[in-house]
């Protein structure tokens, strides 16, 4: 399918991304915090199939503003900022792991503008969000002739003293744990790291977490969880969080790692359909 590119005028500069497909709208949101967007790739060519789908560089990163103050405050904005420069009303809201994460906020603080929120394998919104289950799985998963090396640059990165080459390197050697076989992941595609985006939103979305653990019952959009089975991070992070909000559904994917549309082929499409019928039944798994 083709591309439509576009930019979207912000204070510091612009956030751009790419719209394709046709249907109803889709804003869809990357994770990181600070990380590329093209790794959403295959992700929006699976929405496409039904939906008019646009996803943006959240800032930090060219071809946005590499600019900011790193909150979660701004994060929301940018959503908003980028609703208006393509002229949506409202649109559906997907994001994945950190981006499934700044979905609960956005659900919070947009409510006229999202016509629902489907949140995949995201760092939840209740306790940790299931940080601490999440670092333990993703070293465990890392081969052992390379867990020292992974723990090292995993301490240097979390306490900011990291350079950006060892930032990638750390994120070379996790990436396989990503997935629910390590040992068939494909290999790494290219990945970008915001240092500053990163240390910024991280420090400032931790300590919004017991504020936005309060604020999930008043969430009043259509809202949807999807998780992978056997993704590193603990599928209880998205369904604990879903089930504070009043009406939402979570779906567990079989088999499927945190990349759940690369190993379940049609599980994301399927849940935006769900989503965008309104279908609101009890929480199940499988």
């Amino acid at each position: 399918m083709e591309r439509t590119m576009f930019t979207v005028p912000i204070e510091t500069g612009d956030l751009a991304g790419w719209i394709v497909g046709d249907g109803p709208r889709v804003l869809a949101i990357h994770g990181g915090p600070g990380m590329n967007y093209d790794y959403l790739d295959d992700a929006v060519a699976e929405l496409a199939d039904r939906y008019q789908v646009a996803v943006f560089q959240q800032r930090g990163l060219a071809p946005s503003t590499e600019q900011g103050e790193f909150t979660v405050a701004e994060a929301v904005a940018d959503i908003a900022a980028v609703l208006d420069g393509l002229g949506w009303d409202t649109a559906y809201l997907v994001g994945h792991s950190w981006g499934g994460h700044l979905a609960f906020h956005a659900a919070v603080a947009l409510p006229t503008r999202l016509d629902g929120v489907l949140s995949v394998d995201p760092l939840g919104a209740v306790g940790d969000g299931g940080l601490e289950g999440f670092g333990a799985e993703m070293l465990a998963r890392v081969p052992e002739a390379s867990r020292d090396r992974a723990r090292a640059l995993d301490e240097k990165d979390t306490a900011g003293e990291a350079t950006p080459e060892e930032a990638l390197e750390a994120l070379s050697i996790f990436w396989p744990s990503y997935y629910a076989d390590p040992a068939t992941a494909p290999s790494m595609p290219h990945m970008a790291i915001s240092q500053p985006a990163n240390l910024g939103l991280w420090t400032d979305l931790m300590a919004r977490l017991p504020e936005l653990e309060s604020s999930l019952p008043s969430i009043t959009v259509p809202f949807g969880v999807l998780v992978g089975e056997l993704s590193p991070m603990p599928p209880g992070a998205g369904t604990e969080s879903a089930e504070r909000i009043p009406g939402a559904w979570t779906r567990v994917v079989p088999g499927a790692g945190h990349f759940v549309w690369h190993e379940s082929p049609g599980s994301l499409l399927a849940a935006m359909d769900r989503l965008s019928a309104g279908s609101t039944p009890p929480t199940y798994v499988g």
